[in-house]
């Protein structure tokens, strides 16, 4: 077992803490909400044994990274320039950039980006979304008794309350929930509500389970517990308050497409799979991604795909860049 090493460095003007573990061709890992660099635990541990630099910082808002003030610090750009800044001073000319979850915009467009940095890219969960099919208000989806979750989080305030109430339930309910141990809400599929939030917030809807399933045992719900009990959730949330910011930013970019190799990799069960639309999106990636070397598809994975379903999506990764070294 190679050595983990945590330390923090100075990037893109603050300062981000990182985990990396192994020697060799740079990996740079990006997690989502609500997660940290823990969440690429398994990942490390694989790709350092095989020879990579496995890279994961607790990205902007996270963790022990730097959560700056204002809401307009967290747009994709600056999400973006965090990695390429981080990649600068840790001495890499080049990456393989992996997200998850919102990680996943952030791995796509630094690669859309930054091809001369980003030698490929892979995203979990949530593929490519071309500038003009990302939900911005007002389109976004509501009905009477209720909203889109990515206009619930929206005023500052609100969903930090519910979420911060009980850190330990929200993390097993969220982590659960969205799981692919979790029941199927066959009538929200049906009736088009995944995604929609009551009234009545986000958590009701979801299960503090007895048990957990064991990808996910005590030990590392703790340690999402202990960080997000120490900086609450603004930090996070922050990044969906600029969706309608970065829809404006990356209005230069329309149009352009990824041009280095690119793996997609989500589970069947993952919700963000049922988002109104995304069908097409996921059909249309290798238009957008014309190196797209396969879109795999994980059976009874849920949304937390690296961390459900570790083996599978190490030897994916790996055979991913064994193919484009």
């Amino acid at each position: 077992m190679q050595e983990i090493r945590r330390h923090t460095v100075h990037a893109n003007g603050i300062g981000i803490h990182v985990t990396e573990q192994g020697e060799g061709p740079a990996v740079l890992f990006c997690h989502g909400f609500p997660e940290t660099a823990h969440s690429w635990r398994h990942q490390l541990a694989g790709l350092a044994e095989a020879g990579y630099r496995a890279i994961a910082p607790d990205m902007r808002g996270y963790g022990e990274t730097e959560s700056p003030s204002a809401i307009d610090q967290y747009t994709l750009l600056h999400l973006v320039g965090d990695m390429i800044g981080l990649l600068d001073a840790l001495g890499e000319p080049t990456a393989v950039i992996v997200g998850h979850d919102w990680g996943a915009p952030v791995a796509w467009h630094a690669a859309l980006l930054r091809p001369d940095r980003i030698r490929g890219v892979v995203g979990l969960s949530v593929p490519f979304i071309p500038r003009g099919q990302v939900y911005t208000h007002p389109e976004l989806p509501r009905s009477d008794d209720a909203v889109f979750y990515q206009e619930y989080f929206q005023a500052p305030g609100i969903a930090e309350a519910e979420l911060e109430r009980d850190v330990r339930s929200t993390i097993r309910s969220l982590l659960y929930s969205l799981s692919g141990d979790a029941p199927v809400p066959e009538a929200a599929l049906q009736a088009g509500h995944v995604g929609m939030v009551s009234r009545d917030g986000l958590l009701g809807q979801m299960i503090d389970p007895t048990s957990l399933p064991p990808w996910i045992p005590e030990f590392d719900v703790d340690a999402y517990v202990k960080q997000f009990s120490r900086t609450g959730f603004r930090g996070g949330l922050n990044w969906y308050r600029n969706i309608a910011r970065n829809h404006e930013l990356f209005a230069p970019f329309d149009g352009l497409k990824i041009a280095v190799p690119a793996l997609f990799i989500a589970g069947d069960r993952d919700v963000v799979l049922a988002f109104r639309g995304m069908d097409g999106v996921i059909a249309n990636l290798s238009h957008h991604a014309p190196l797209l070397r396969e879109a795999l598809i994980l059976p009874g994975c849920g949304h937390w795909t690296q961390q459900e379903r570790p083996k599978e999506v190490n030897s994916a990764l790996i055979g991913f860049l064994k193919n484009i070294a």
